[in-house]
This record gives C-alpha cells, structure tokens and sequence, in this order.
C-alpha cells in the first residue's frame, strides 16, 4: 500500500512537472534562428539550425513559398512556377522565376525555391555589407550565366547530370554598384591594380560557403574562372 502511495505522488509530481513545463513554454525564449520549430525567416542568421530549416525546404513546396511570401522588405519580385518539364530528361520541380529580389539582375532566372531562398539570406546577410565594406557602394545589379541547363557536368556525353540540370545552380560573372562601377570575376579576381575589388571578390566567395552547399570560383579549376558556382549540393563544398 505504502508504495502504491509513493509511485502515485510520483507520477502525480511528474504529470505536474510536465504541466508547468507547457506552461511555461520555455522554448518561447529561444531566438527563431536557433528554435528548430519557428519557420524559417529571410533575416535569420545562418547558423546550423537554419542551414538545418533550409534543408528541409527541397522537400516541402508549400514551405518555401510560405519563406518567400512572408519576405518584411517587400522588394522580392517572383513567380512561383508548376512543376514543369521544359526539355525531356531534365523536369524541374519546387521552382520559381526571380525578376528582382530589391537587387536587379541582367535577366530573369528559374531556380529551385531552396536555393532562391538560400541566394536572398546571403544577398542581404552578407553580399551587401561586403560592397560597402570593400567598395564603399551597394550592389544594384547582378551579372550573372543562368541557372537551367539541361546537361552533365561540363557538358560530358555521359556522367551525371550537372545541378543545372535541375535548376538547383546559379552562375554569377560580376555585379553593378550604385555608384557605376562594375567588380568581373574574371577580371578582378586577381587584380593587383585594384585589391579593393579583388578582396570584395574573395569575401564574397568565402562568406558564401556559409550558404550554399557548394561554393565554386577561379581558383577551383578554369571552368570556373570567370563565374562562381552556387548550388545546394552537398555541404561545405567550398572551393
């Protein structure tokens, strides 16, 4: 009888444990950034719960939208696309065209949601703190080779099928500043007569390594020498 009583104000001071616990909420004063239940939110500091969140996005749709759609700086100008197939071998799925992100681009481009969503966290995290910083100027305009391509890897007859292939990659040659002046990944990667723009090009690389899963530039091979290579393959593929 005795420890019938015991094991009842046991369980009755645990149900009153847990009870203040939901109470309570505890979890309420997590930052969103690092609370693996808040959604994922455009201004949320990369850290590994958020890389964790934005991972999750490939295989939820609605999802991703929803990141896109809750965007507090109102300037993201995209159309969220059907999954479609626009050449045989090669559908693209969960995808969507950006005209504008508050940043203008030379052309329109298709991406897979999870990498447009990664692209505008490091837009605004990252690749405008750097122009200022090095530059002393916003980026207005990026210059970028596309993102579809139904195609292998460098264009190989056979192997495996390139991130293009999937829209899961964005190629960027160089970006515009509001001050006129344009930064080439080609011609100022190792440009000694201007270490401004050549620092602005490596940090740019470097501090995108954080956001993507794989990160490609000059010094990778001479395939990448006058682009860098974003897509959501892997983790920590930076070179």
């Amino acid at each position: 009888m005795k420890s019938a009583i015991i094991l009842l104000a046991k369980c009755l001071s645990l149900l009153l444990f847990a009870a203040a616990i939901y109470i309570s909420e505890p979890w309420r004063a997590i930052p969103p950034e690092w609370n693996p239940w808040a959604p994922l939110a455009l201004d949320h500091p990369m850290n590994m719960v958020t890389r964790w969140k934005l991972n999750q996005l490939r295989n939820s749709p609605a999802q991703c939208q929803a990141v896109l759609e809750a965007d507090q700086q109102g300037t993201l100008d995209y159309t969220a696309l059907e999954d479609y197939t626009p050449v045989e071998g090669c559908p693209l799925t969960n995808v969507v065209r950006i005209n504008n992100t508050g940043v203008g681009f030379n052309a329109p481009f298709t991406v897979t949601c999870p990498l447009a969503v990664a692209w505008v966290m490091f837009e605004r995290q990252q690749l405008q703190r750097l122009a200022v910083m090095h530059l002393d100027s916003e980026v207005s305009q990026i210059n970028h080779y596309g993102s579809f391509a139904c195609r292998n890897v460098y264009n190989r007859s056979s192997g495996r099928r390139s991130q293009h292939a999937t829209a899961s990659a964005f190629d960027v040659a160089g970006f515009r500043l509001d001050d006129g002046s344009t930064v080439s990944v080609l011609r100022d990667w190792d440009r000694v007569e201007d270490p401004q723009k050549a620092a602005f090009l490596r940090d740019v690389h470097s501090e995108a390594c954080g956001f993507f899963g794989t990160v490609l530039g000059p010094d990778y091979n001479q395939p990448h020498e006058n682009h860098f290579h974003f897509d959501t393959s892997n983790f920590g593929f930076c070179r």
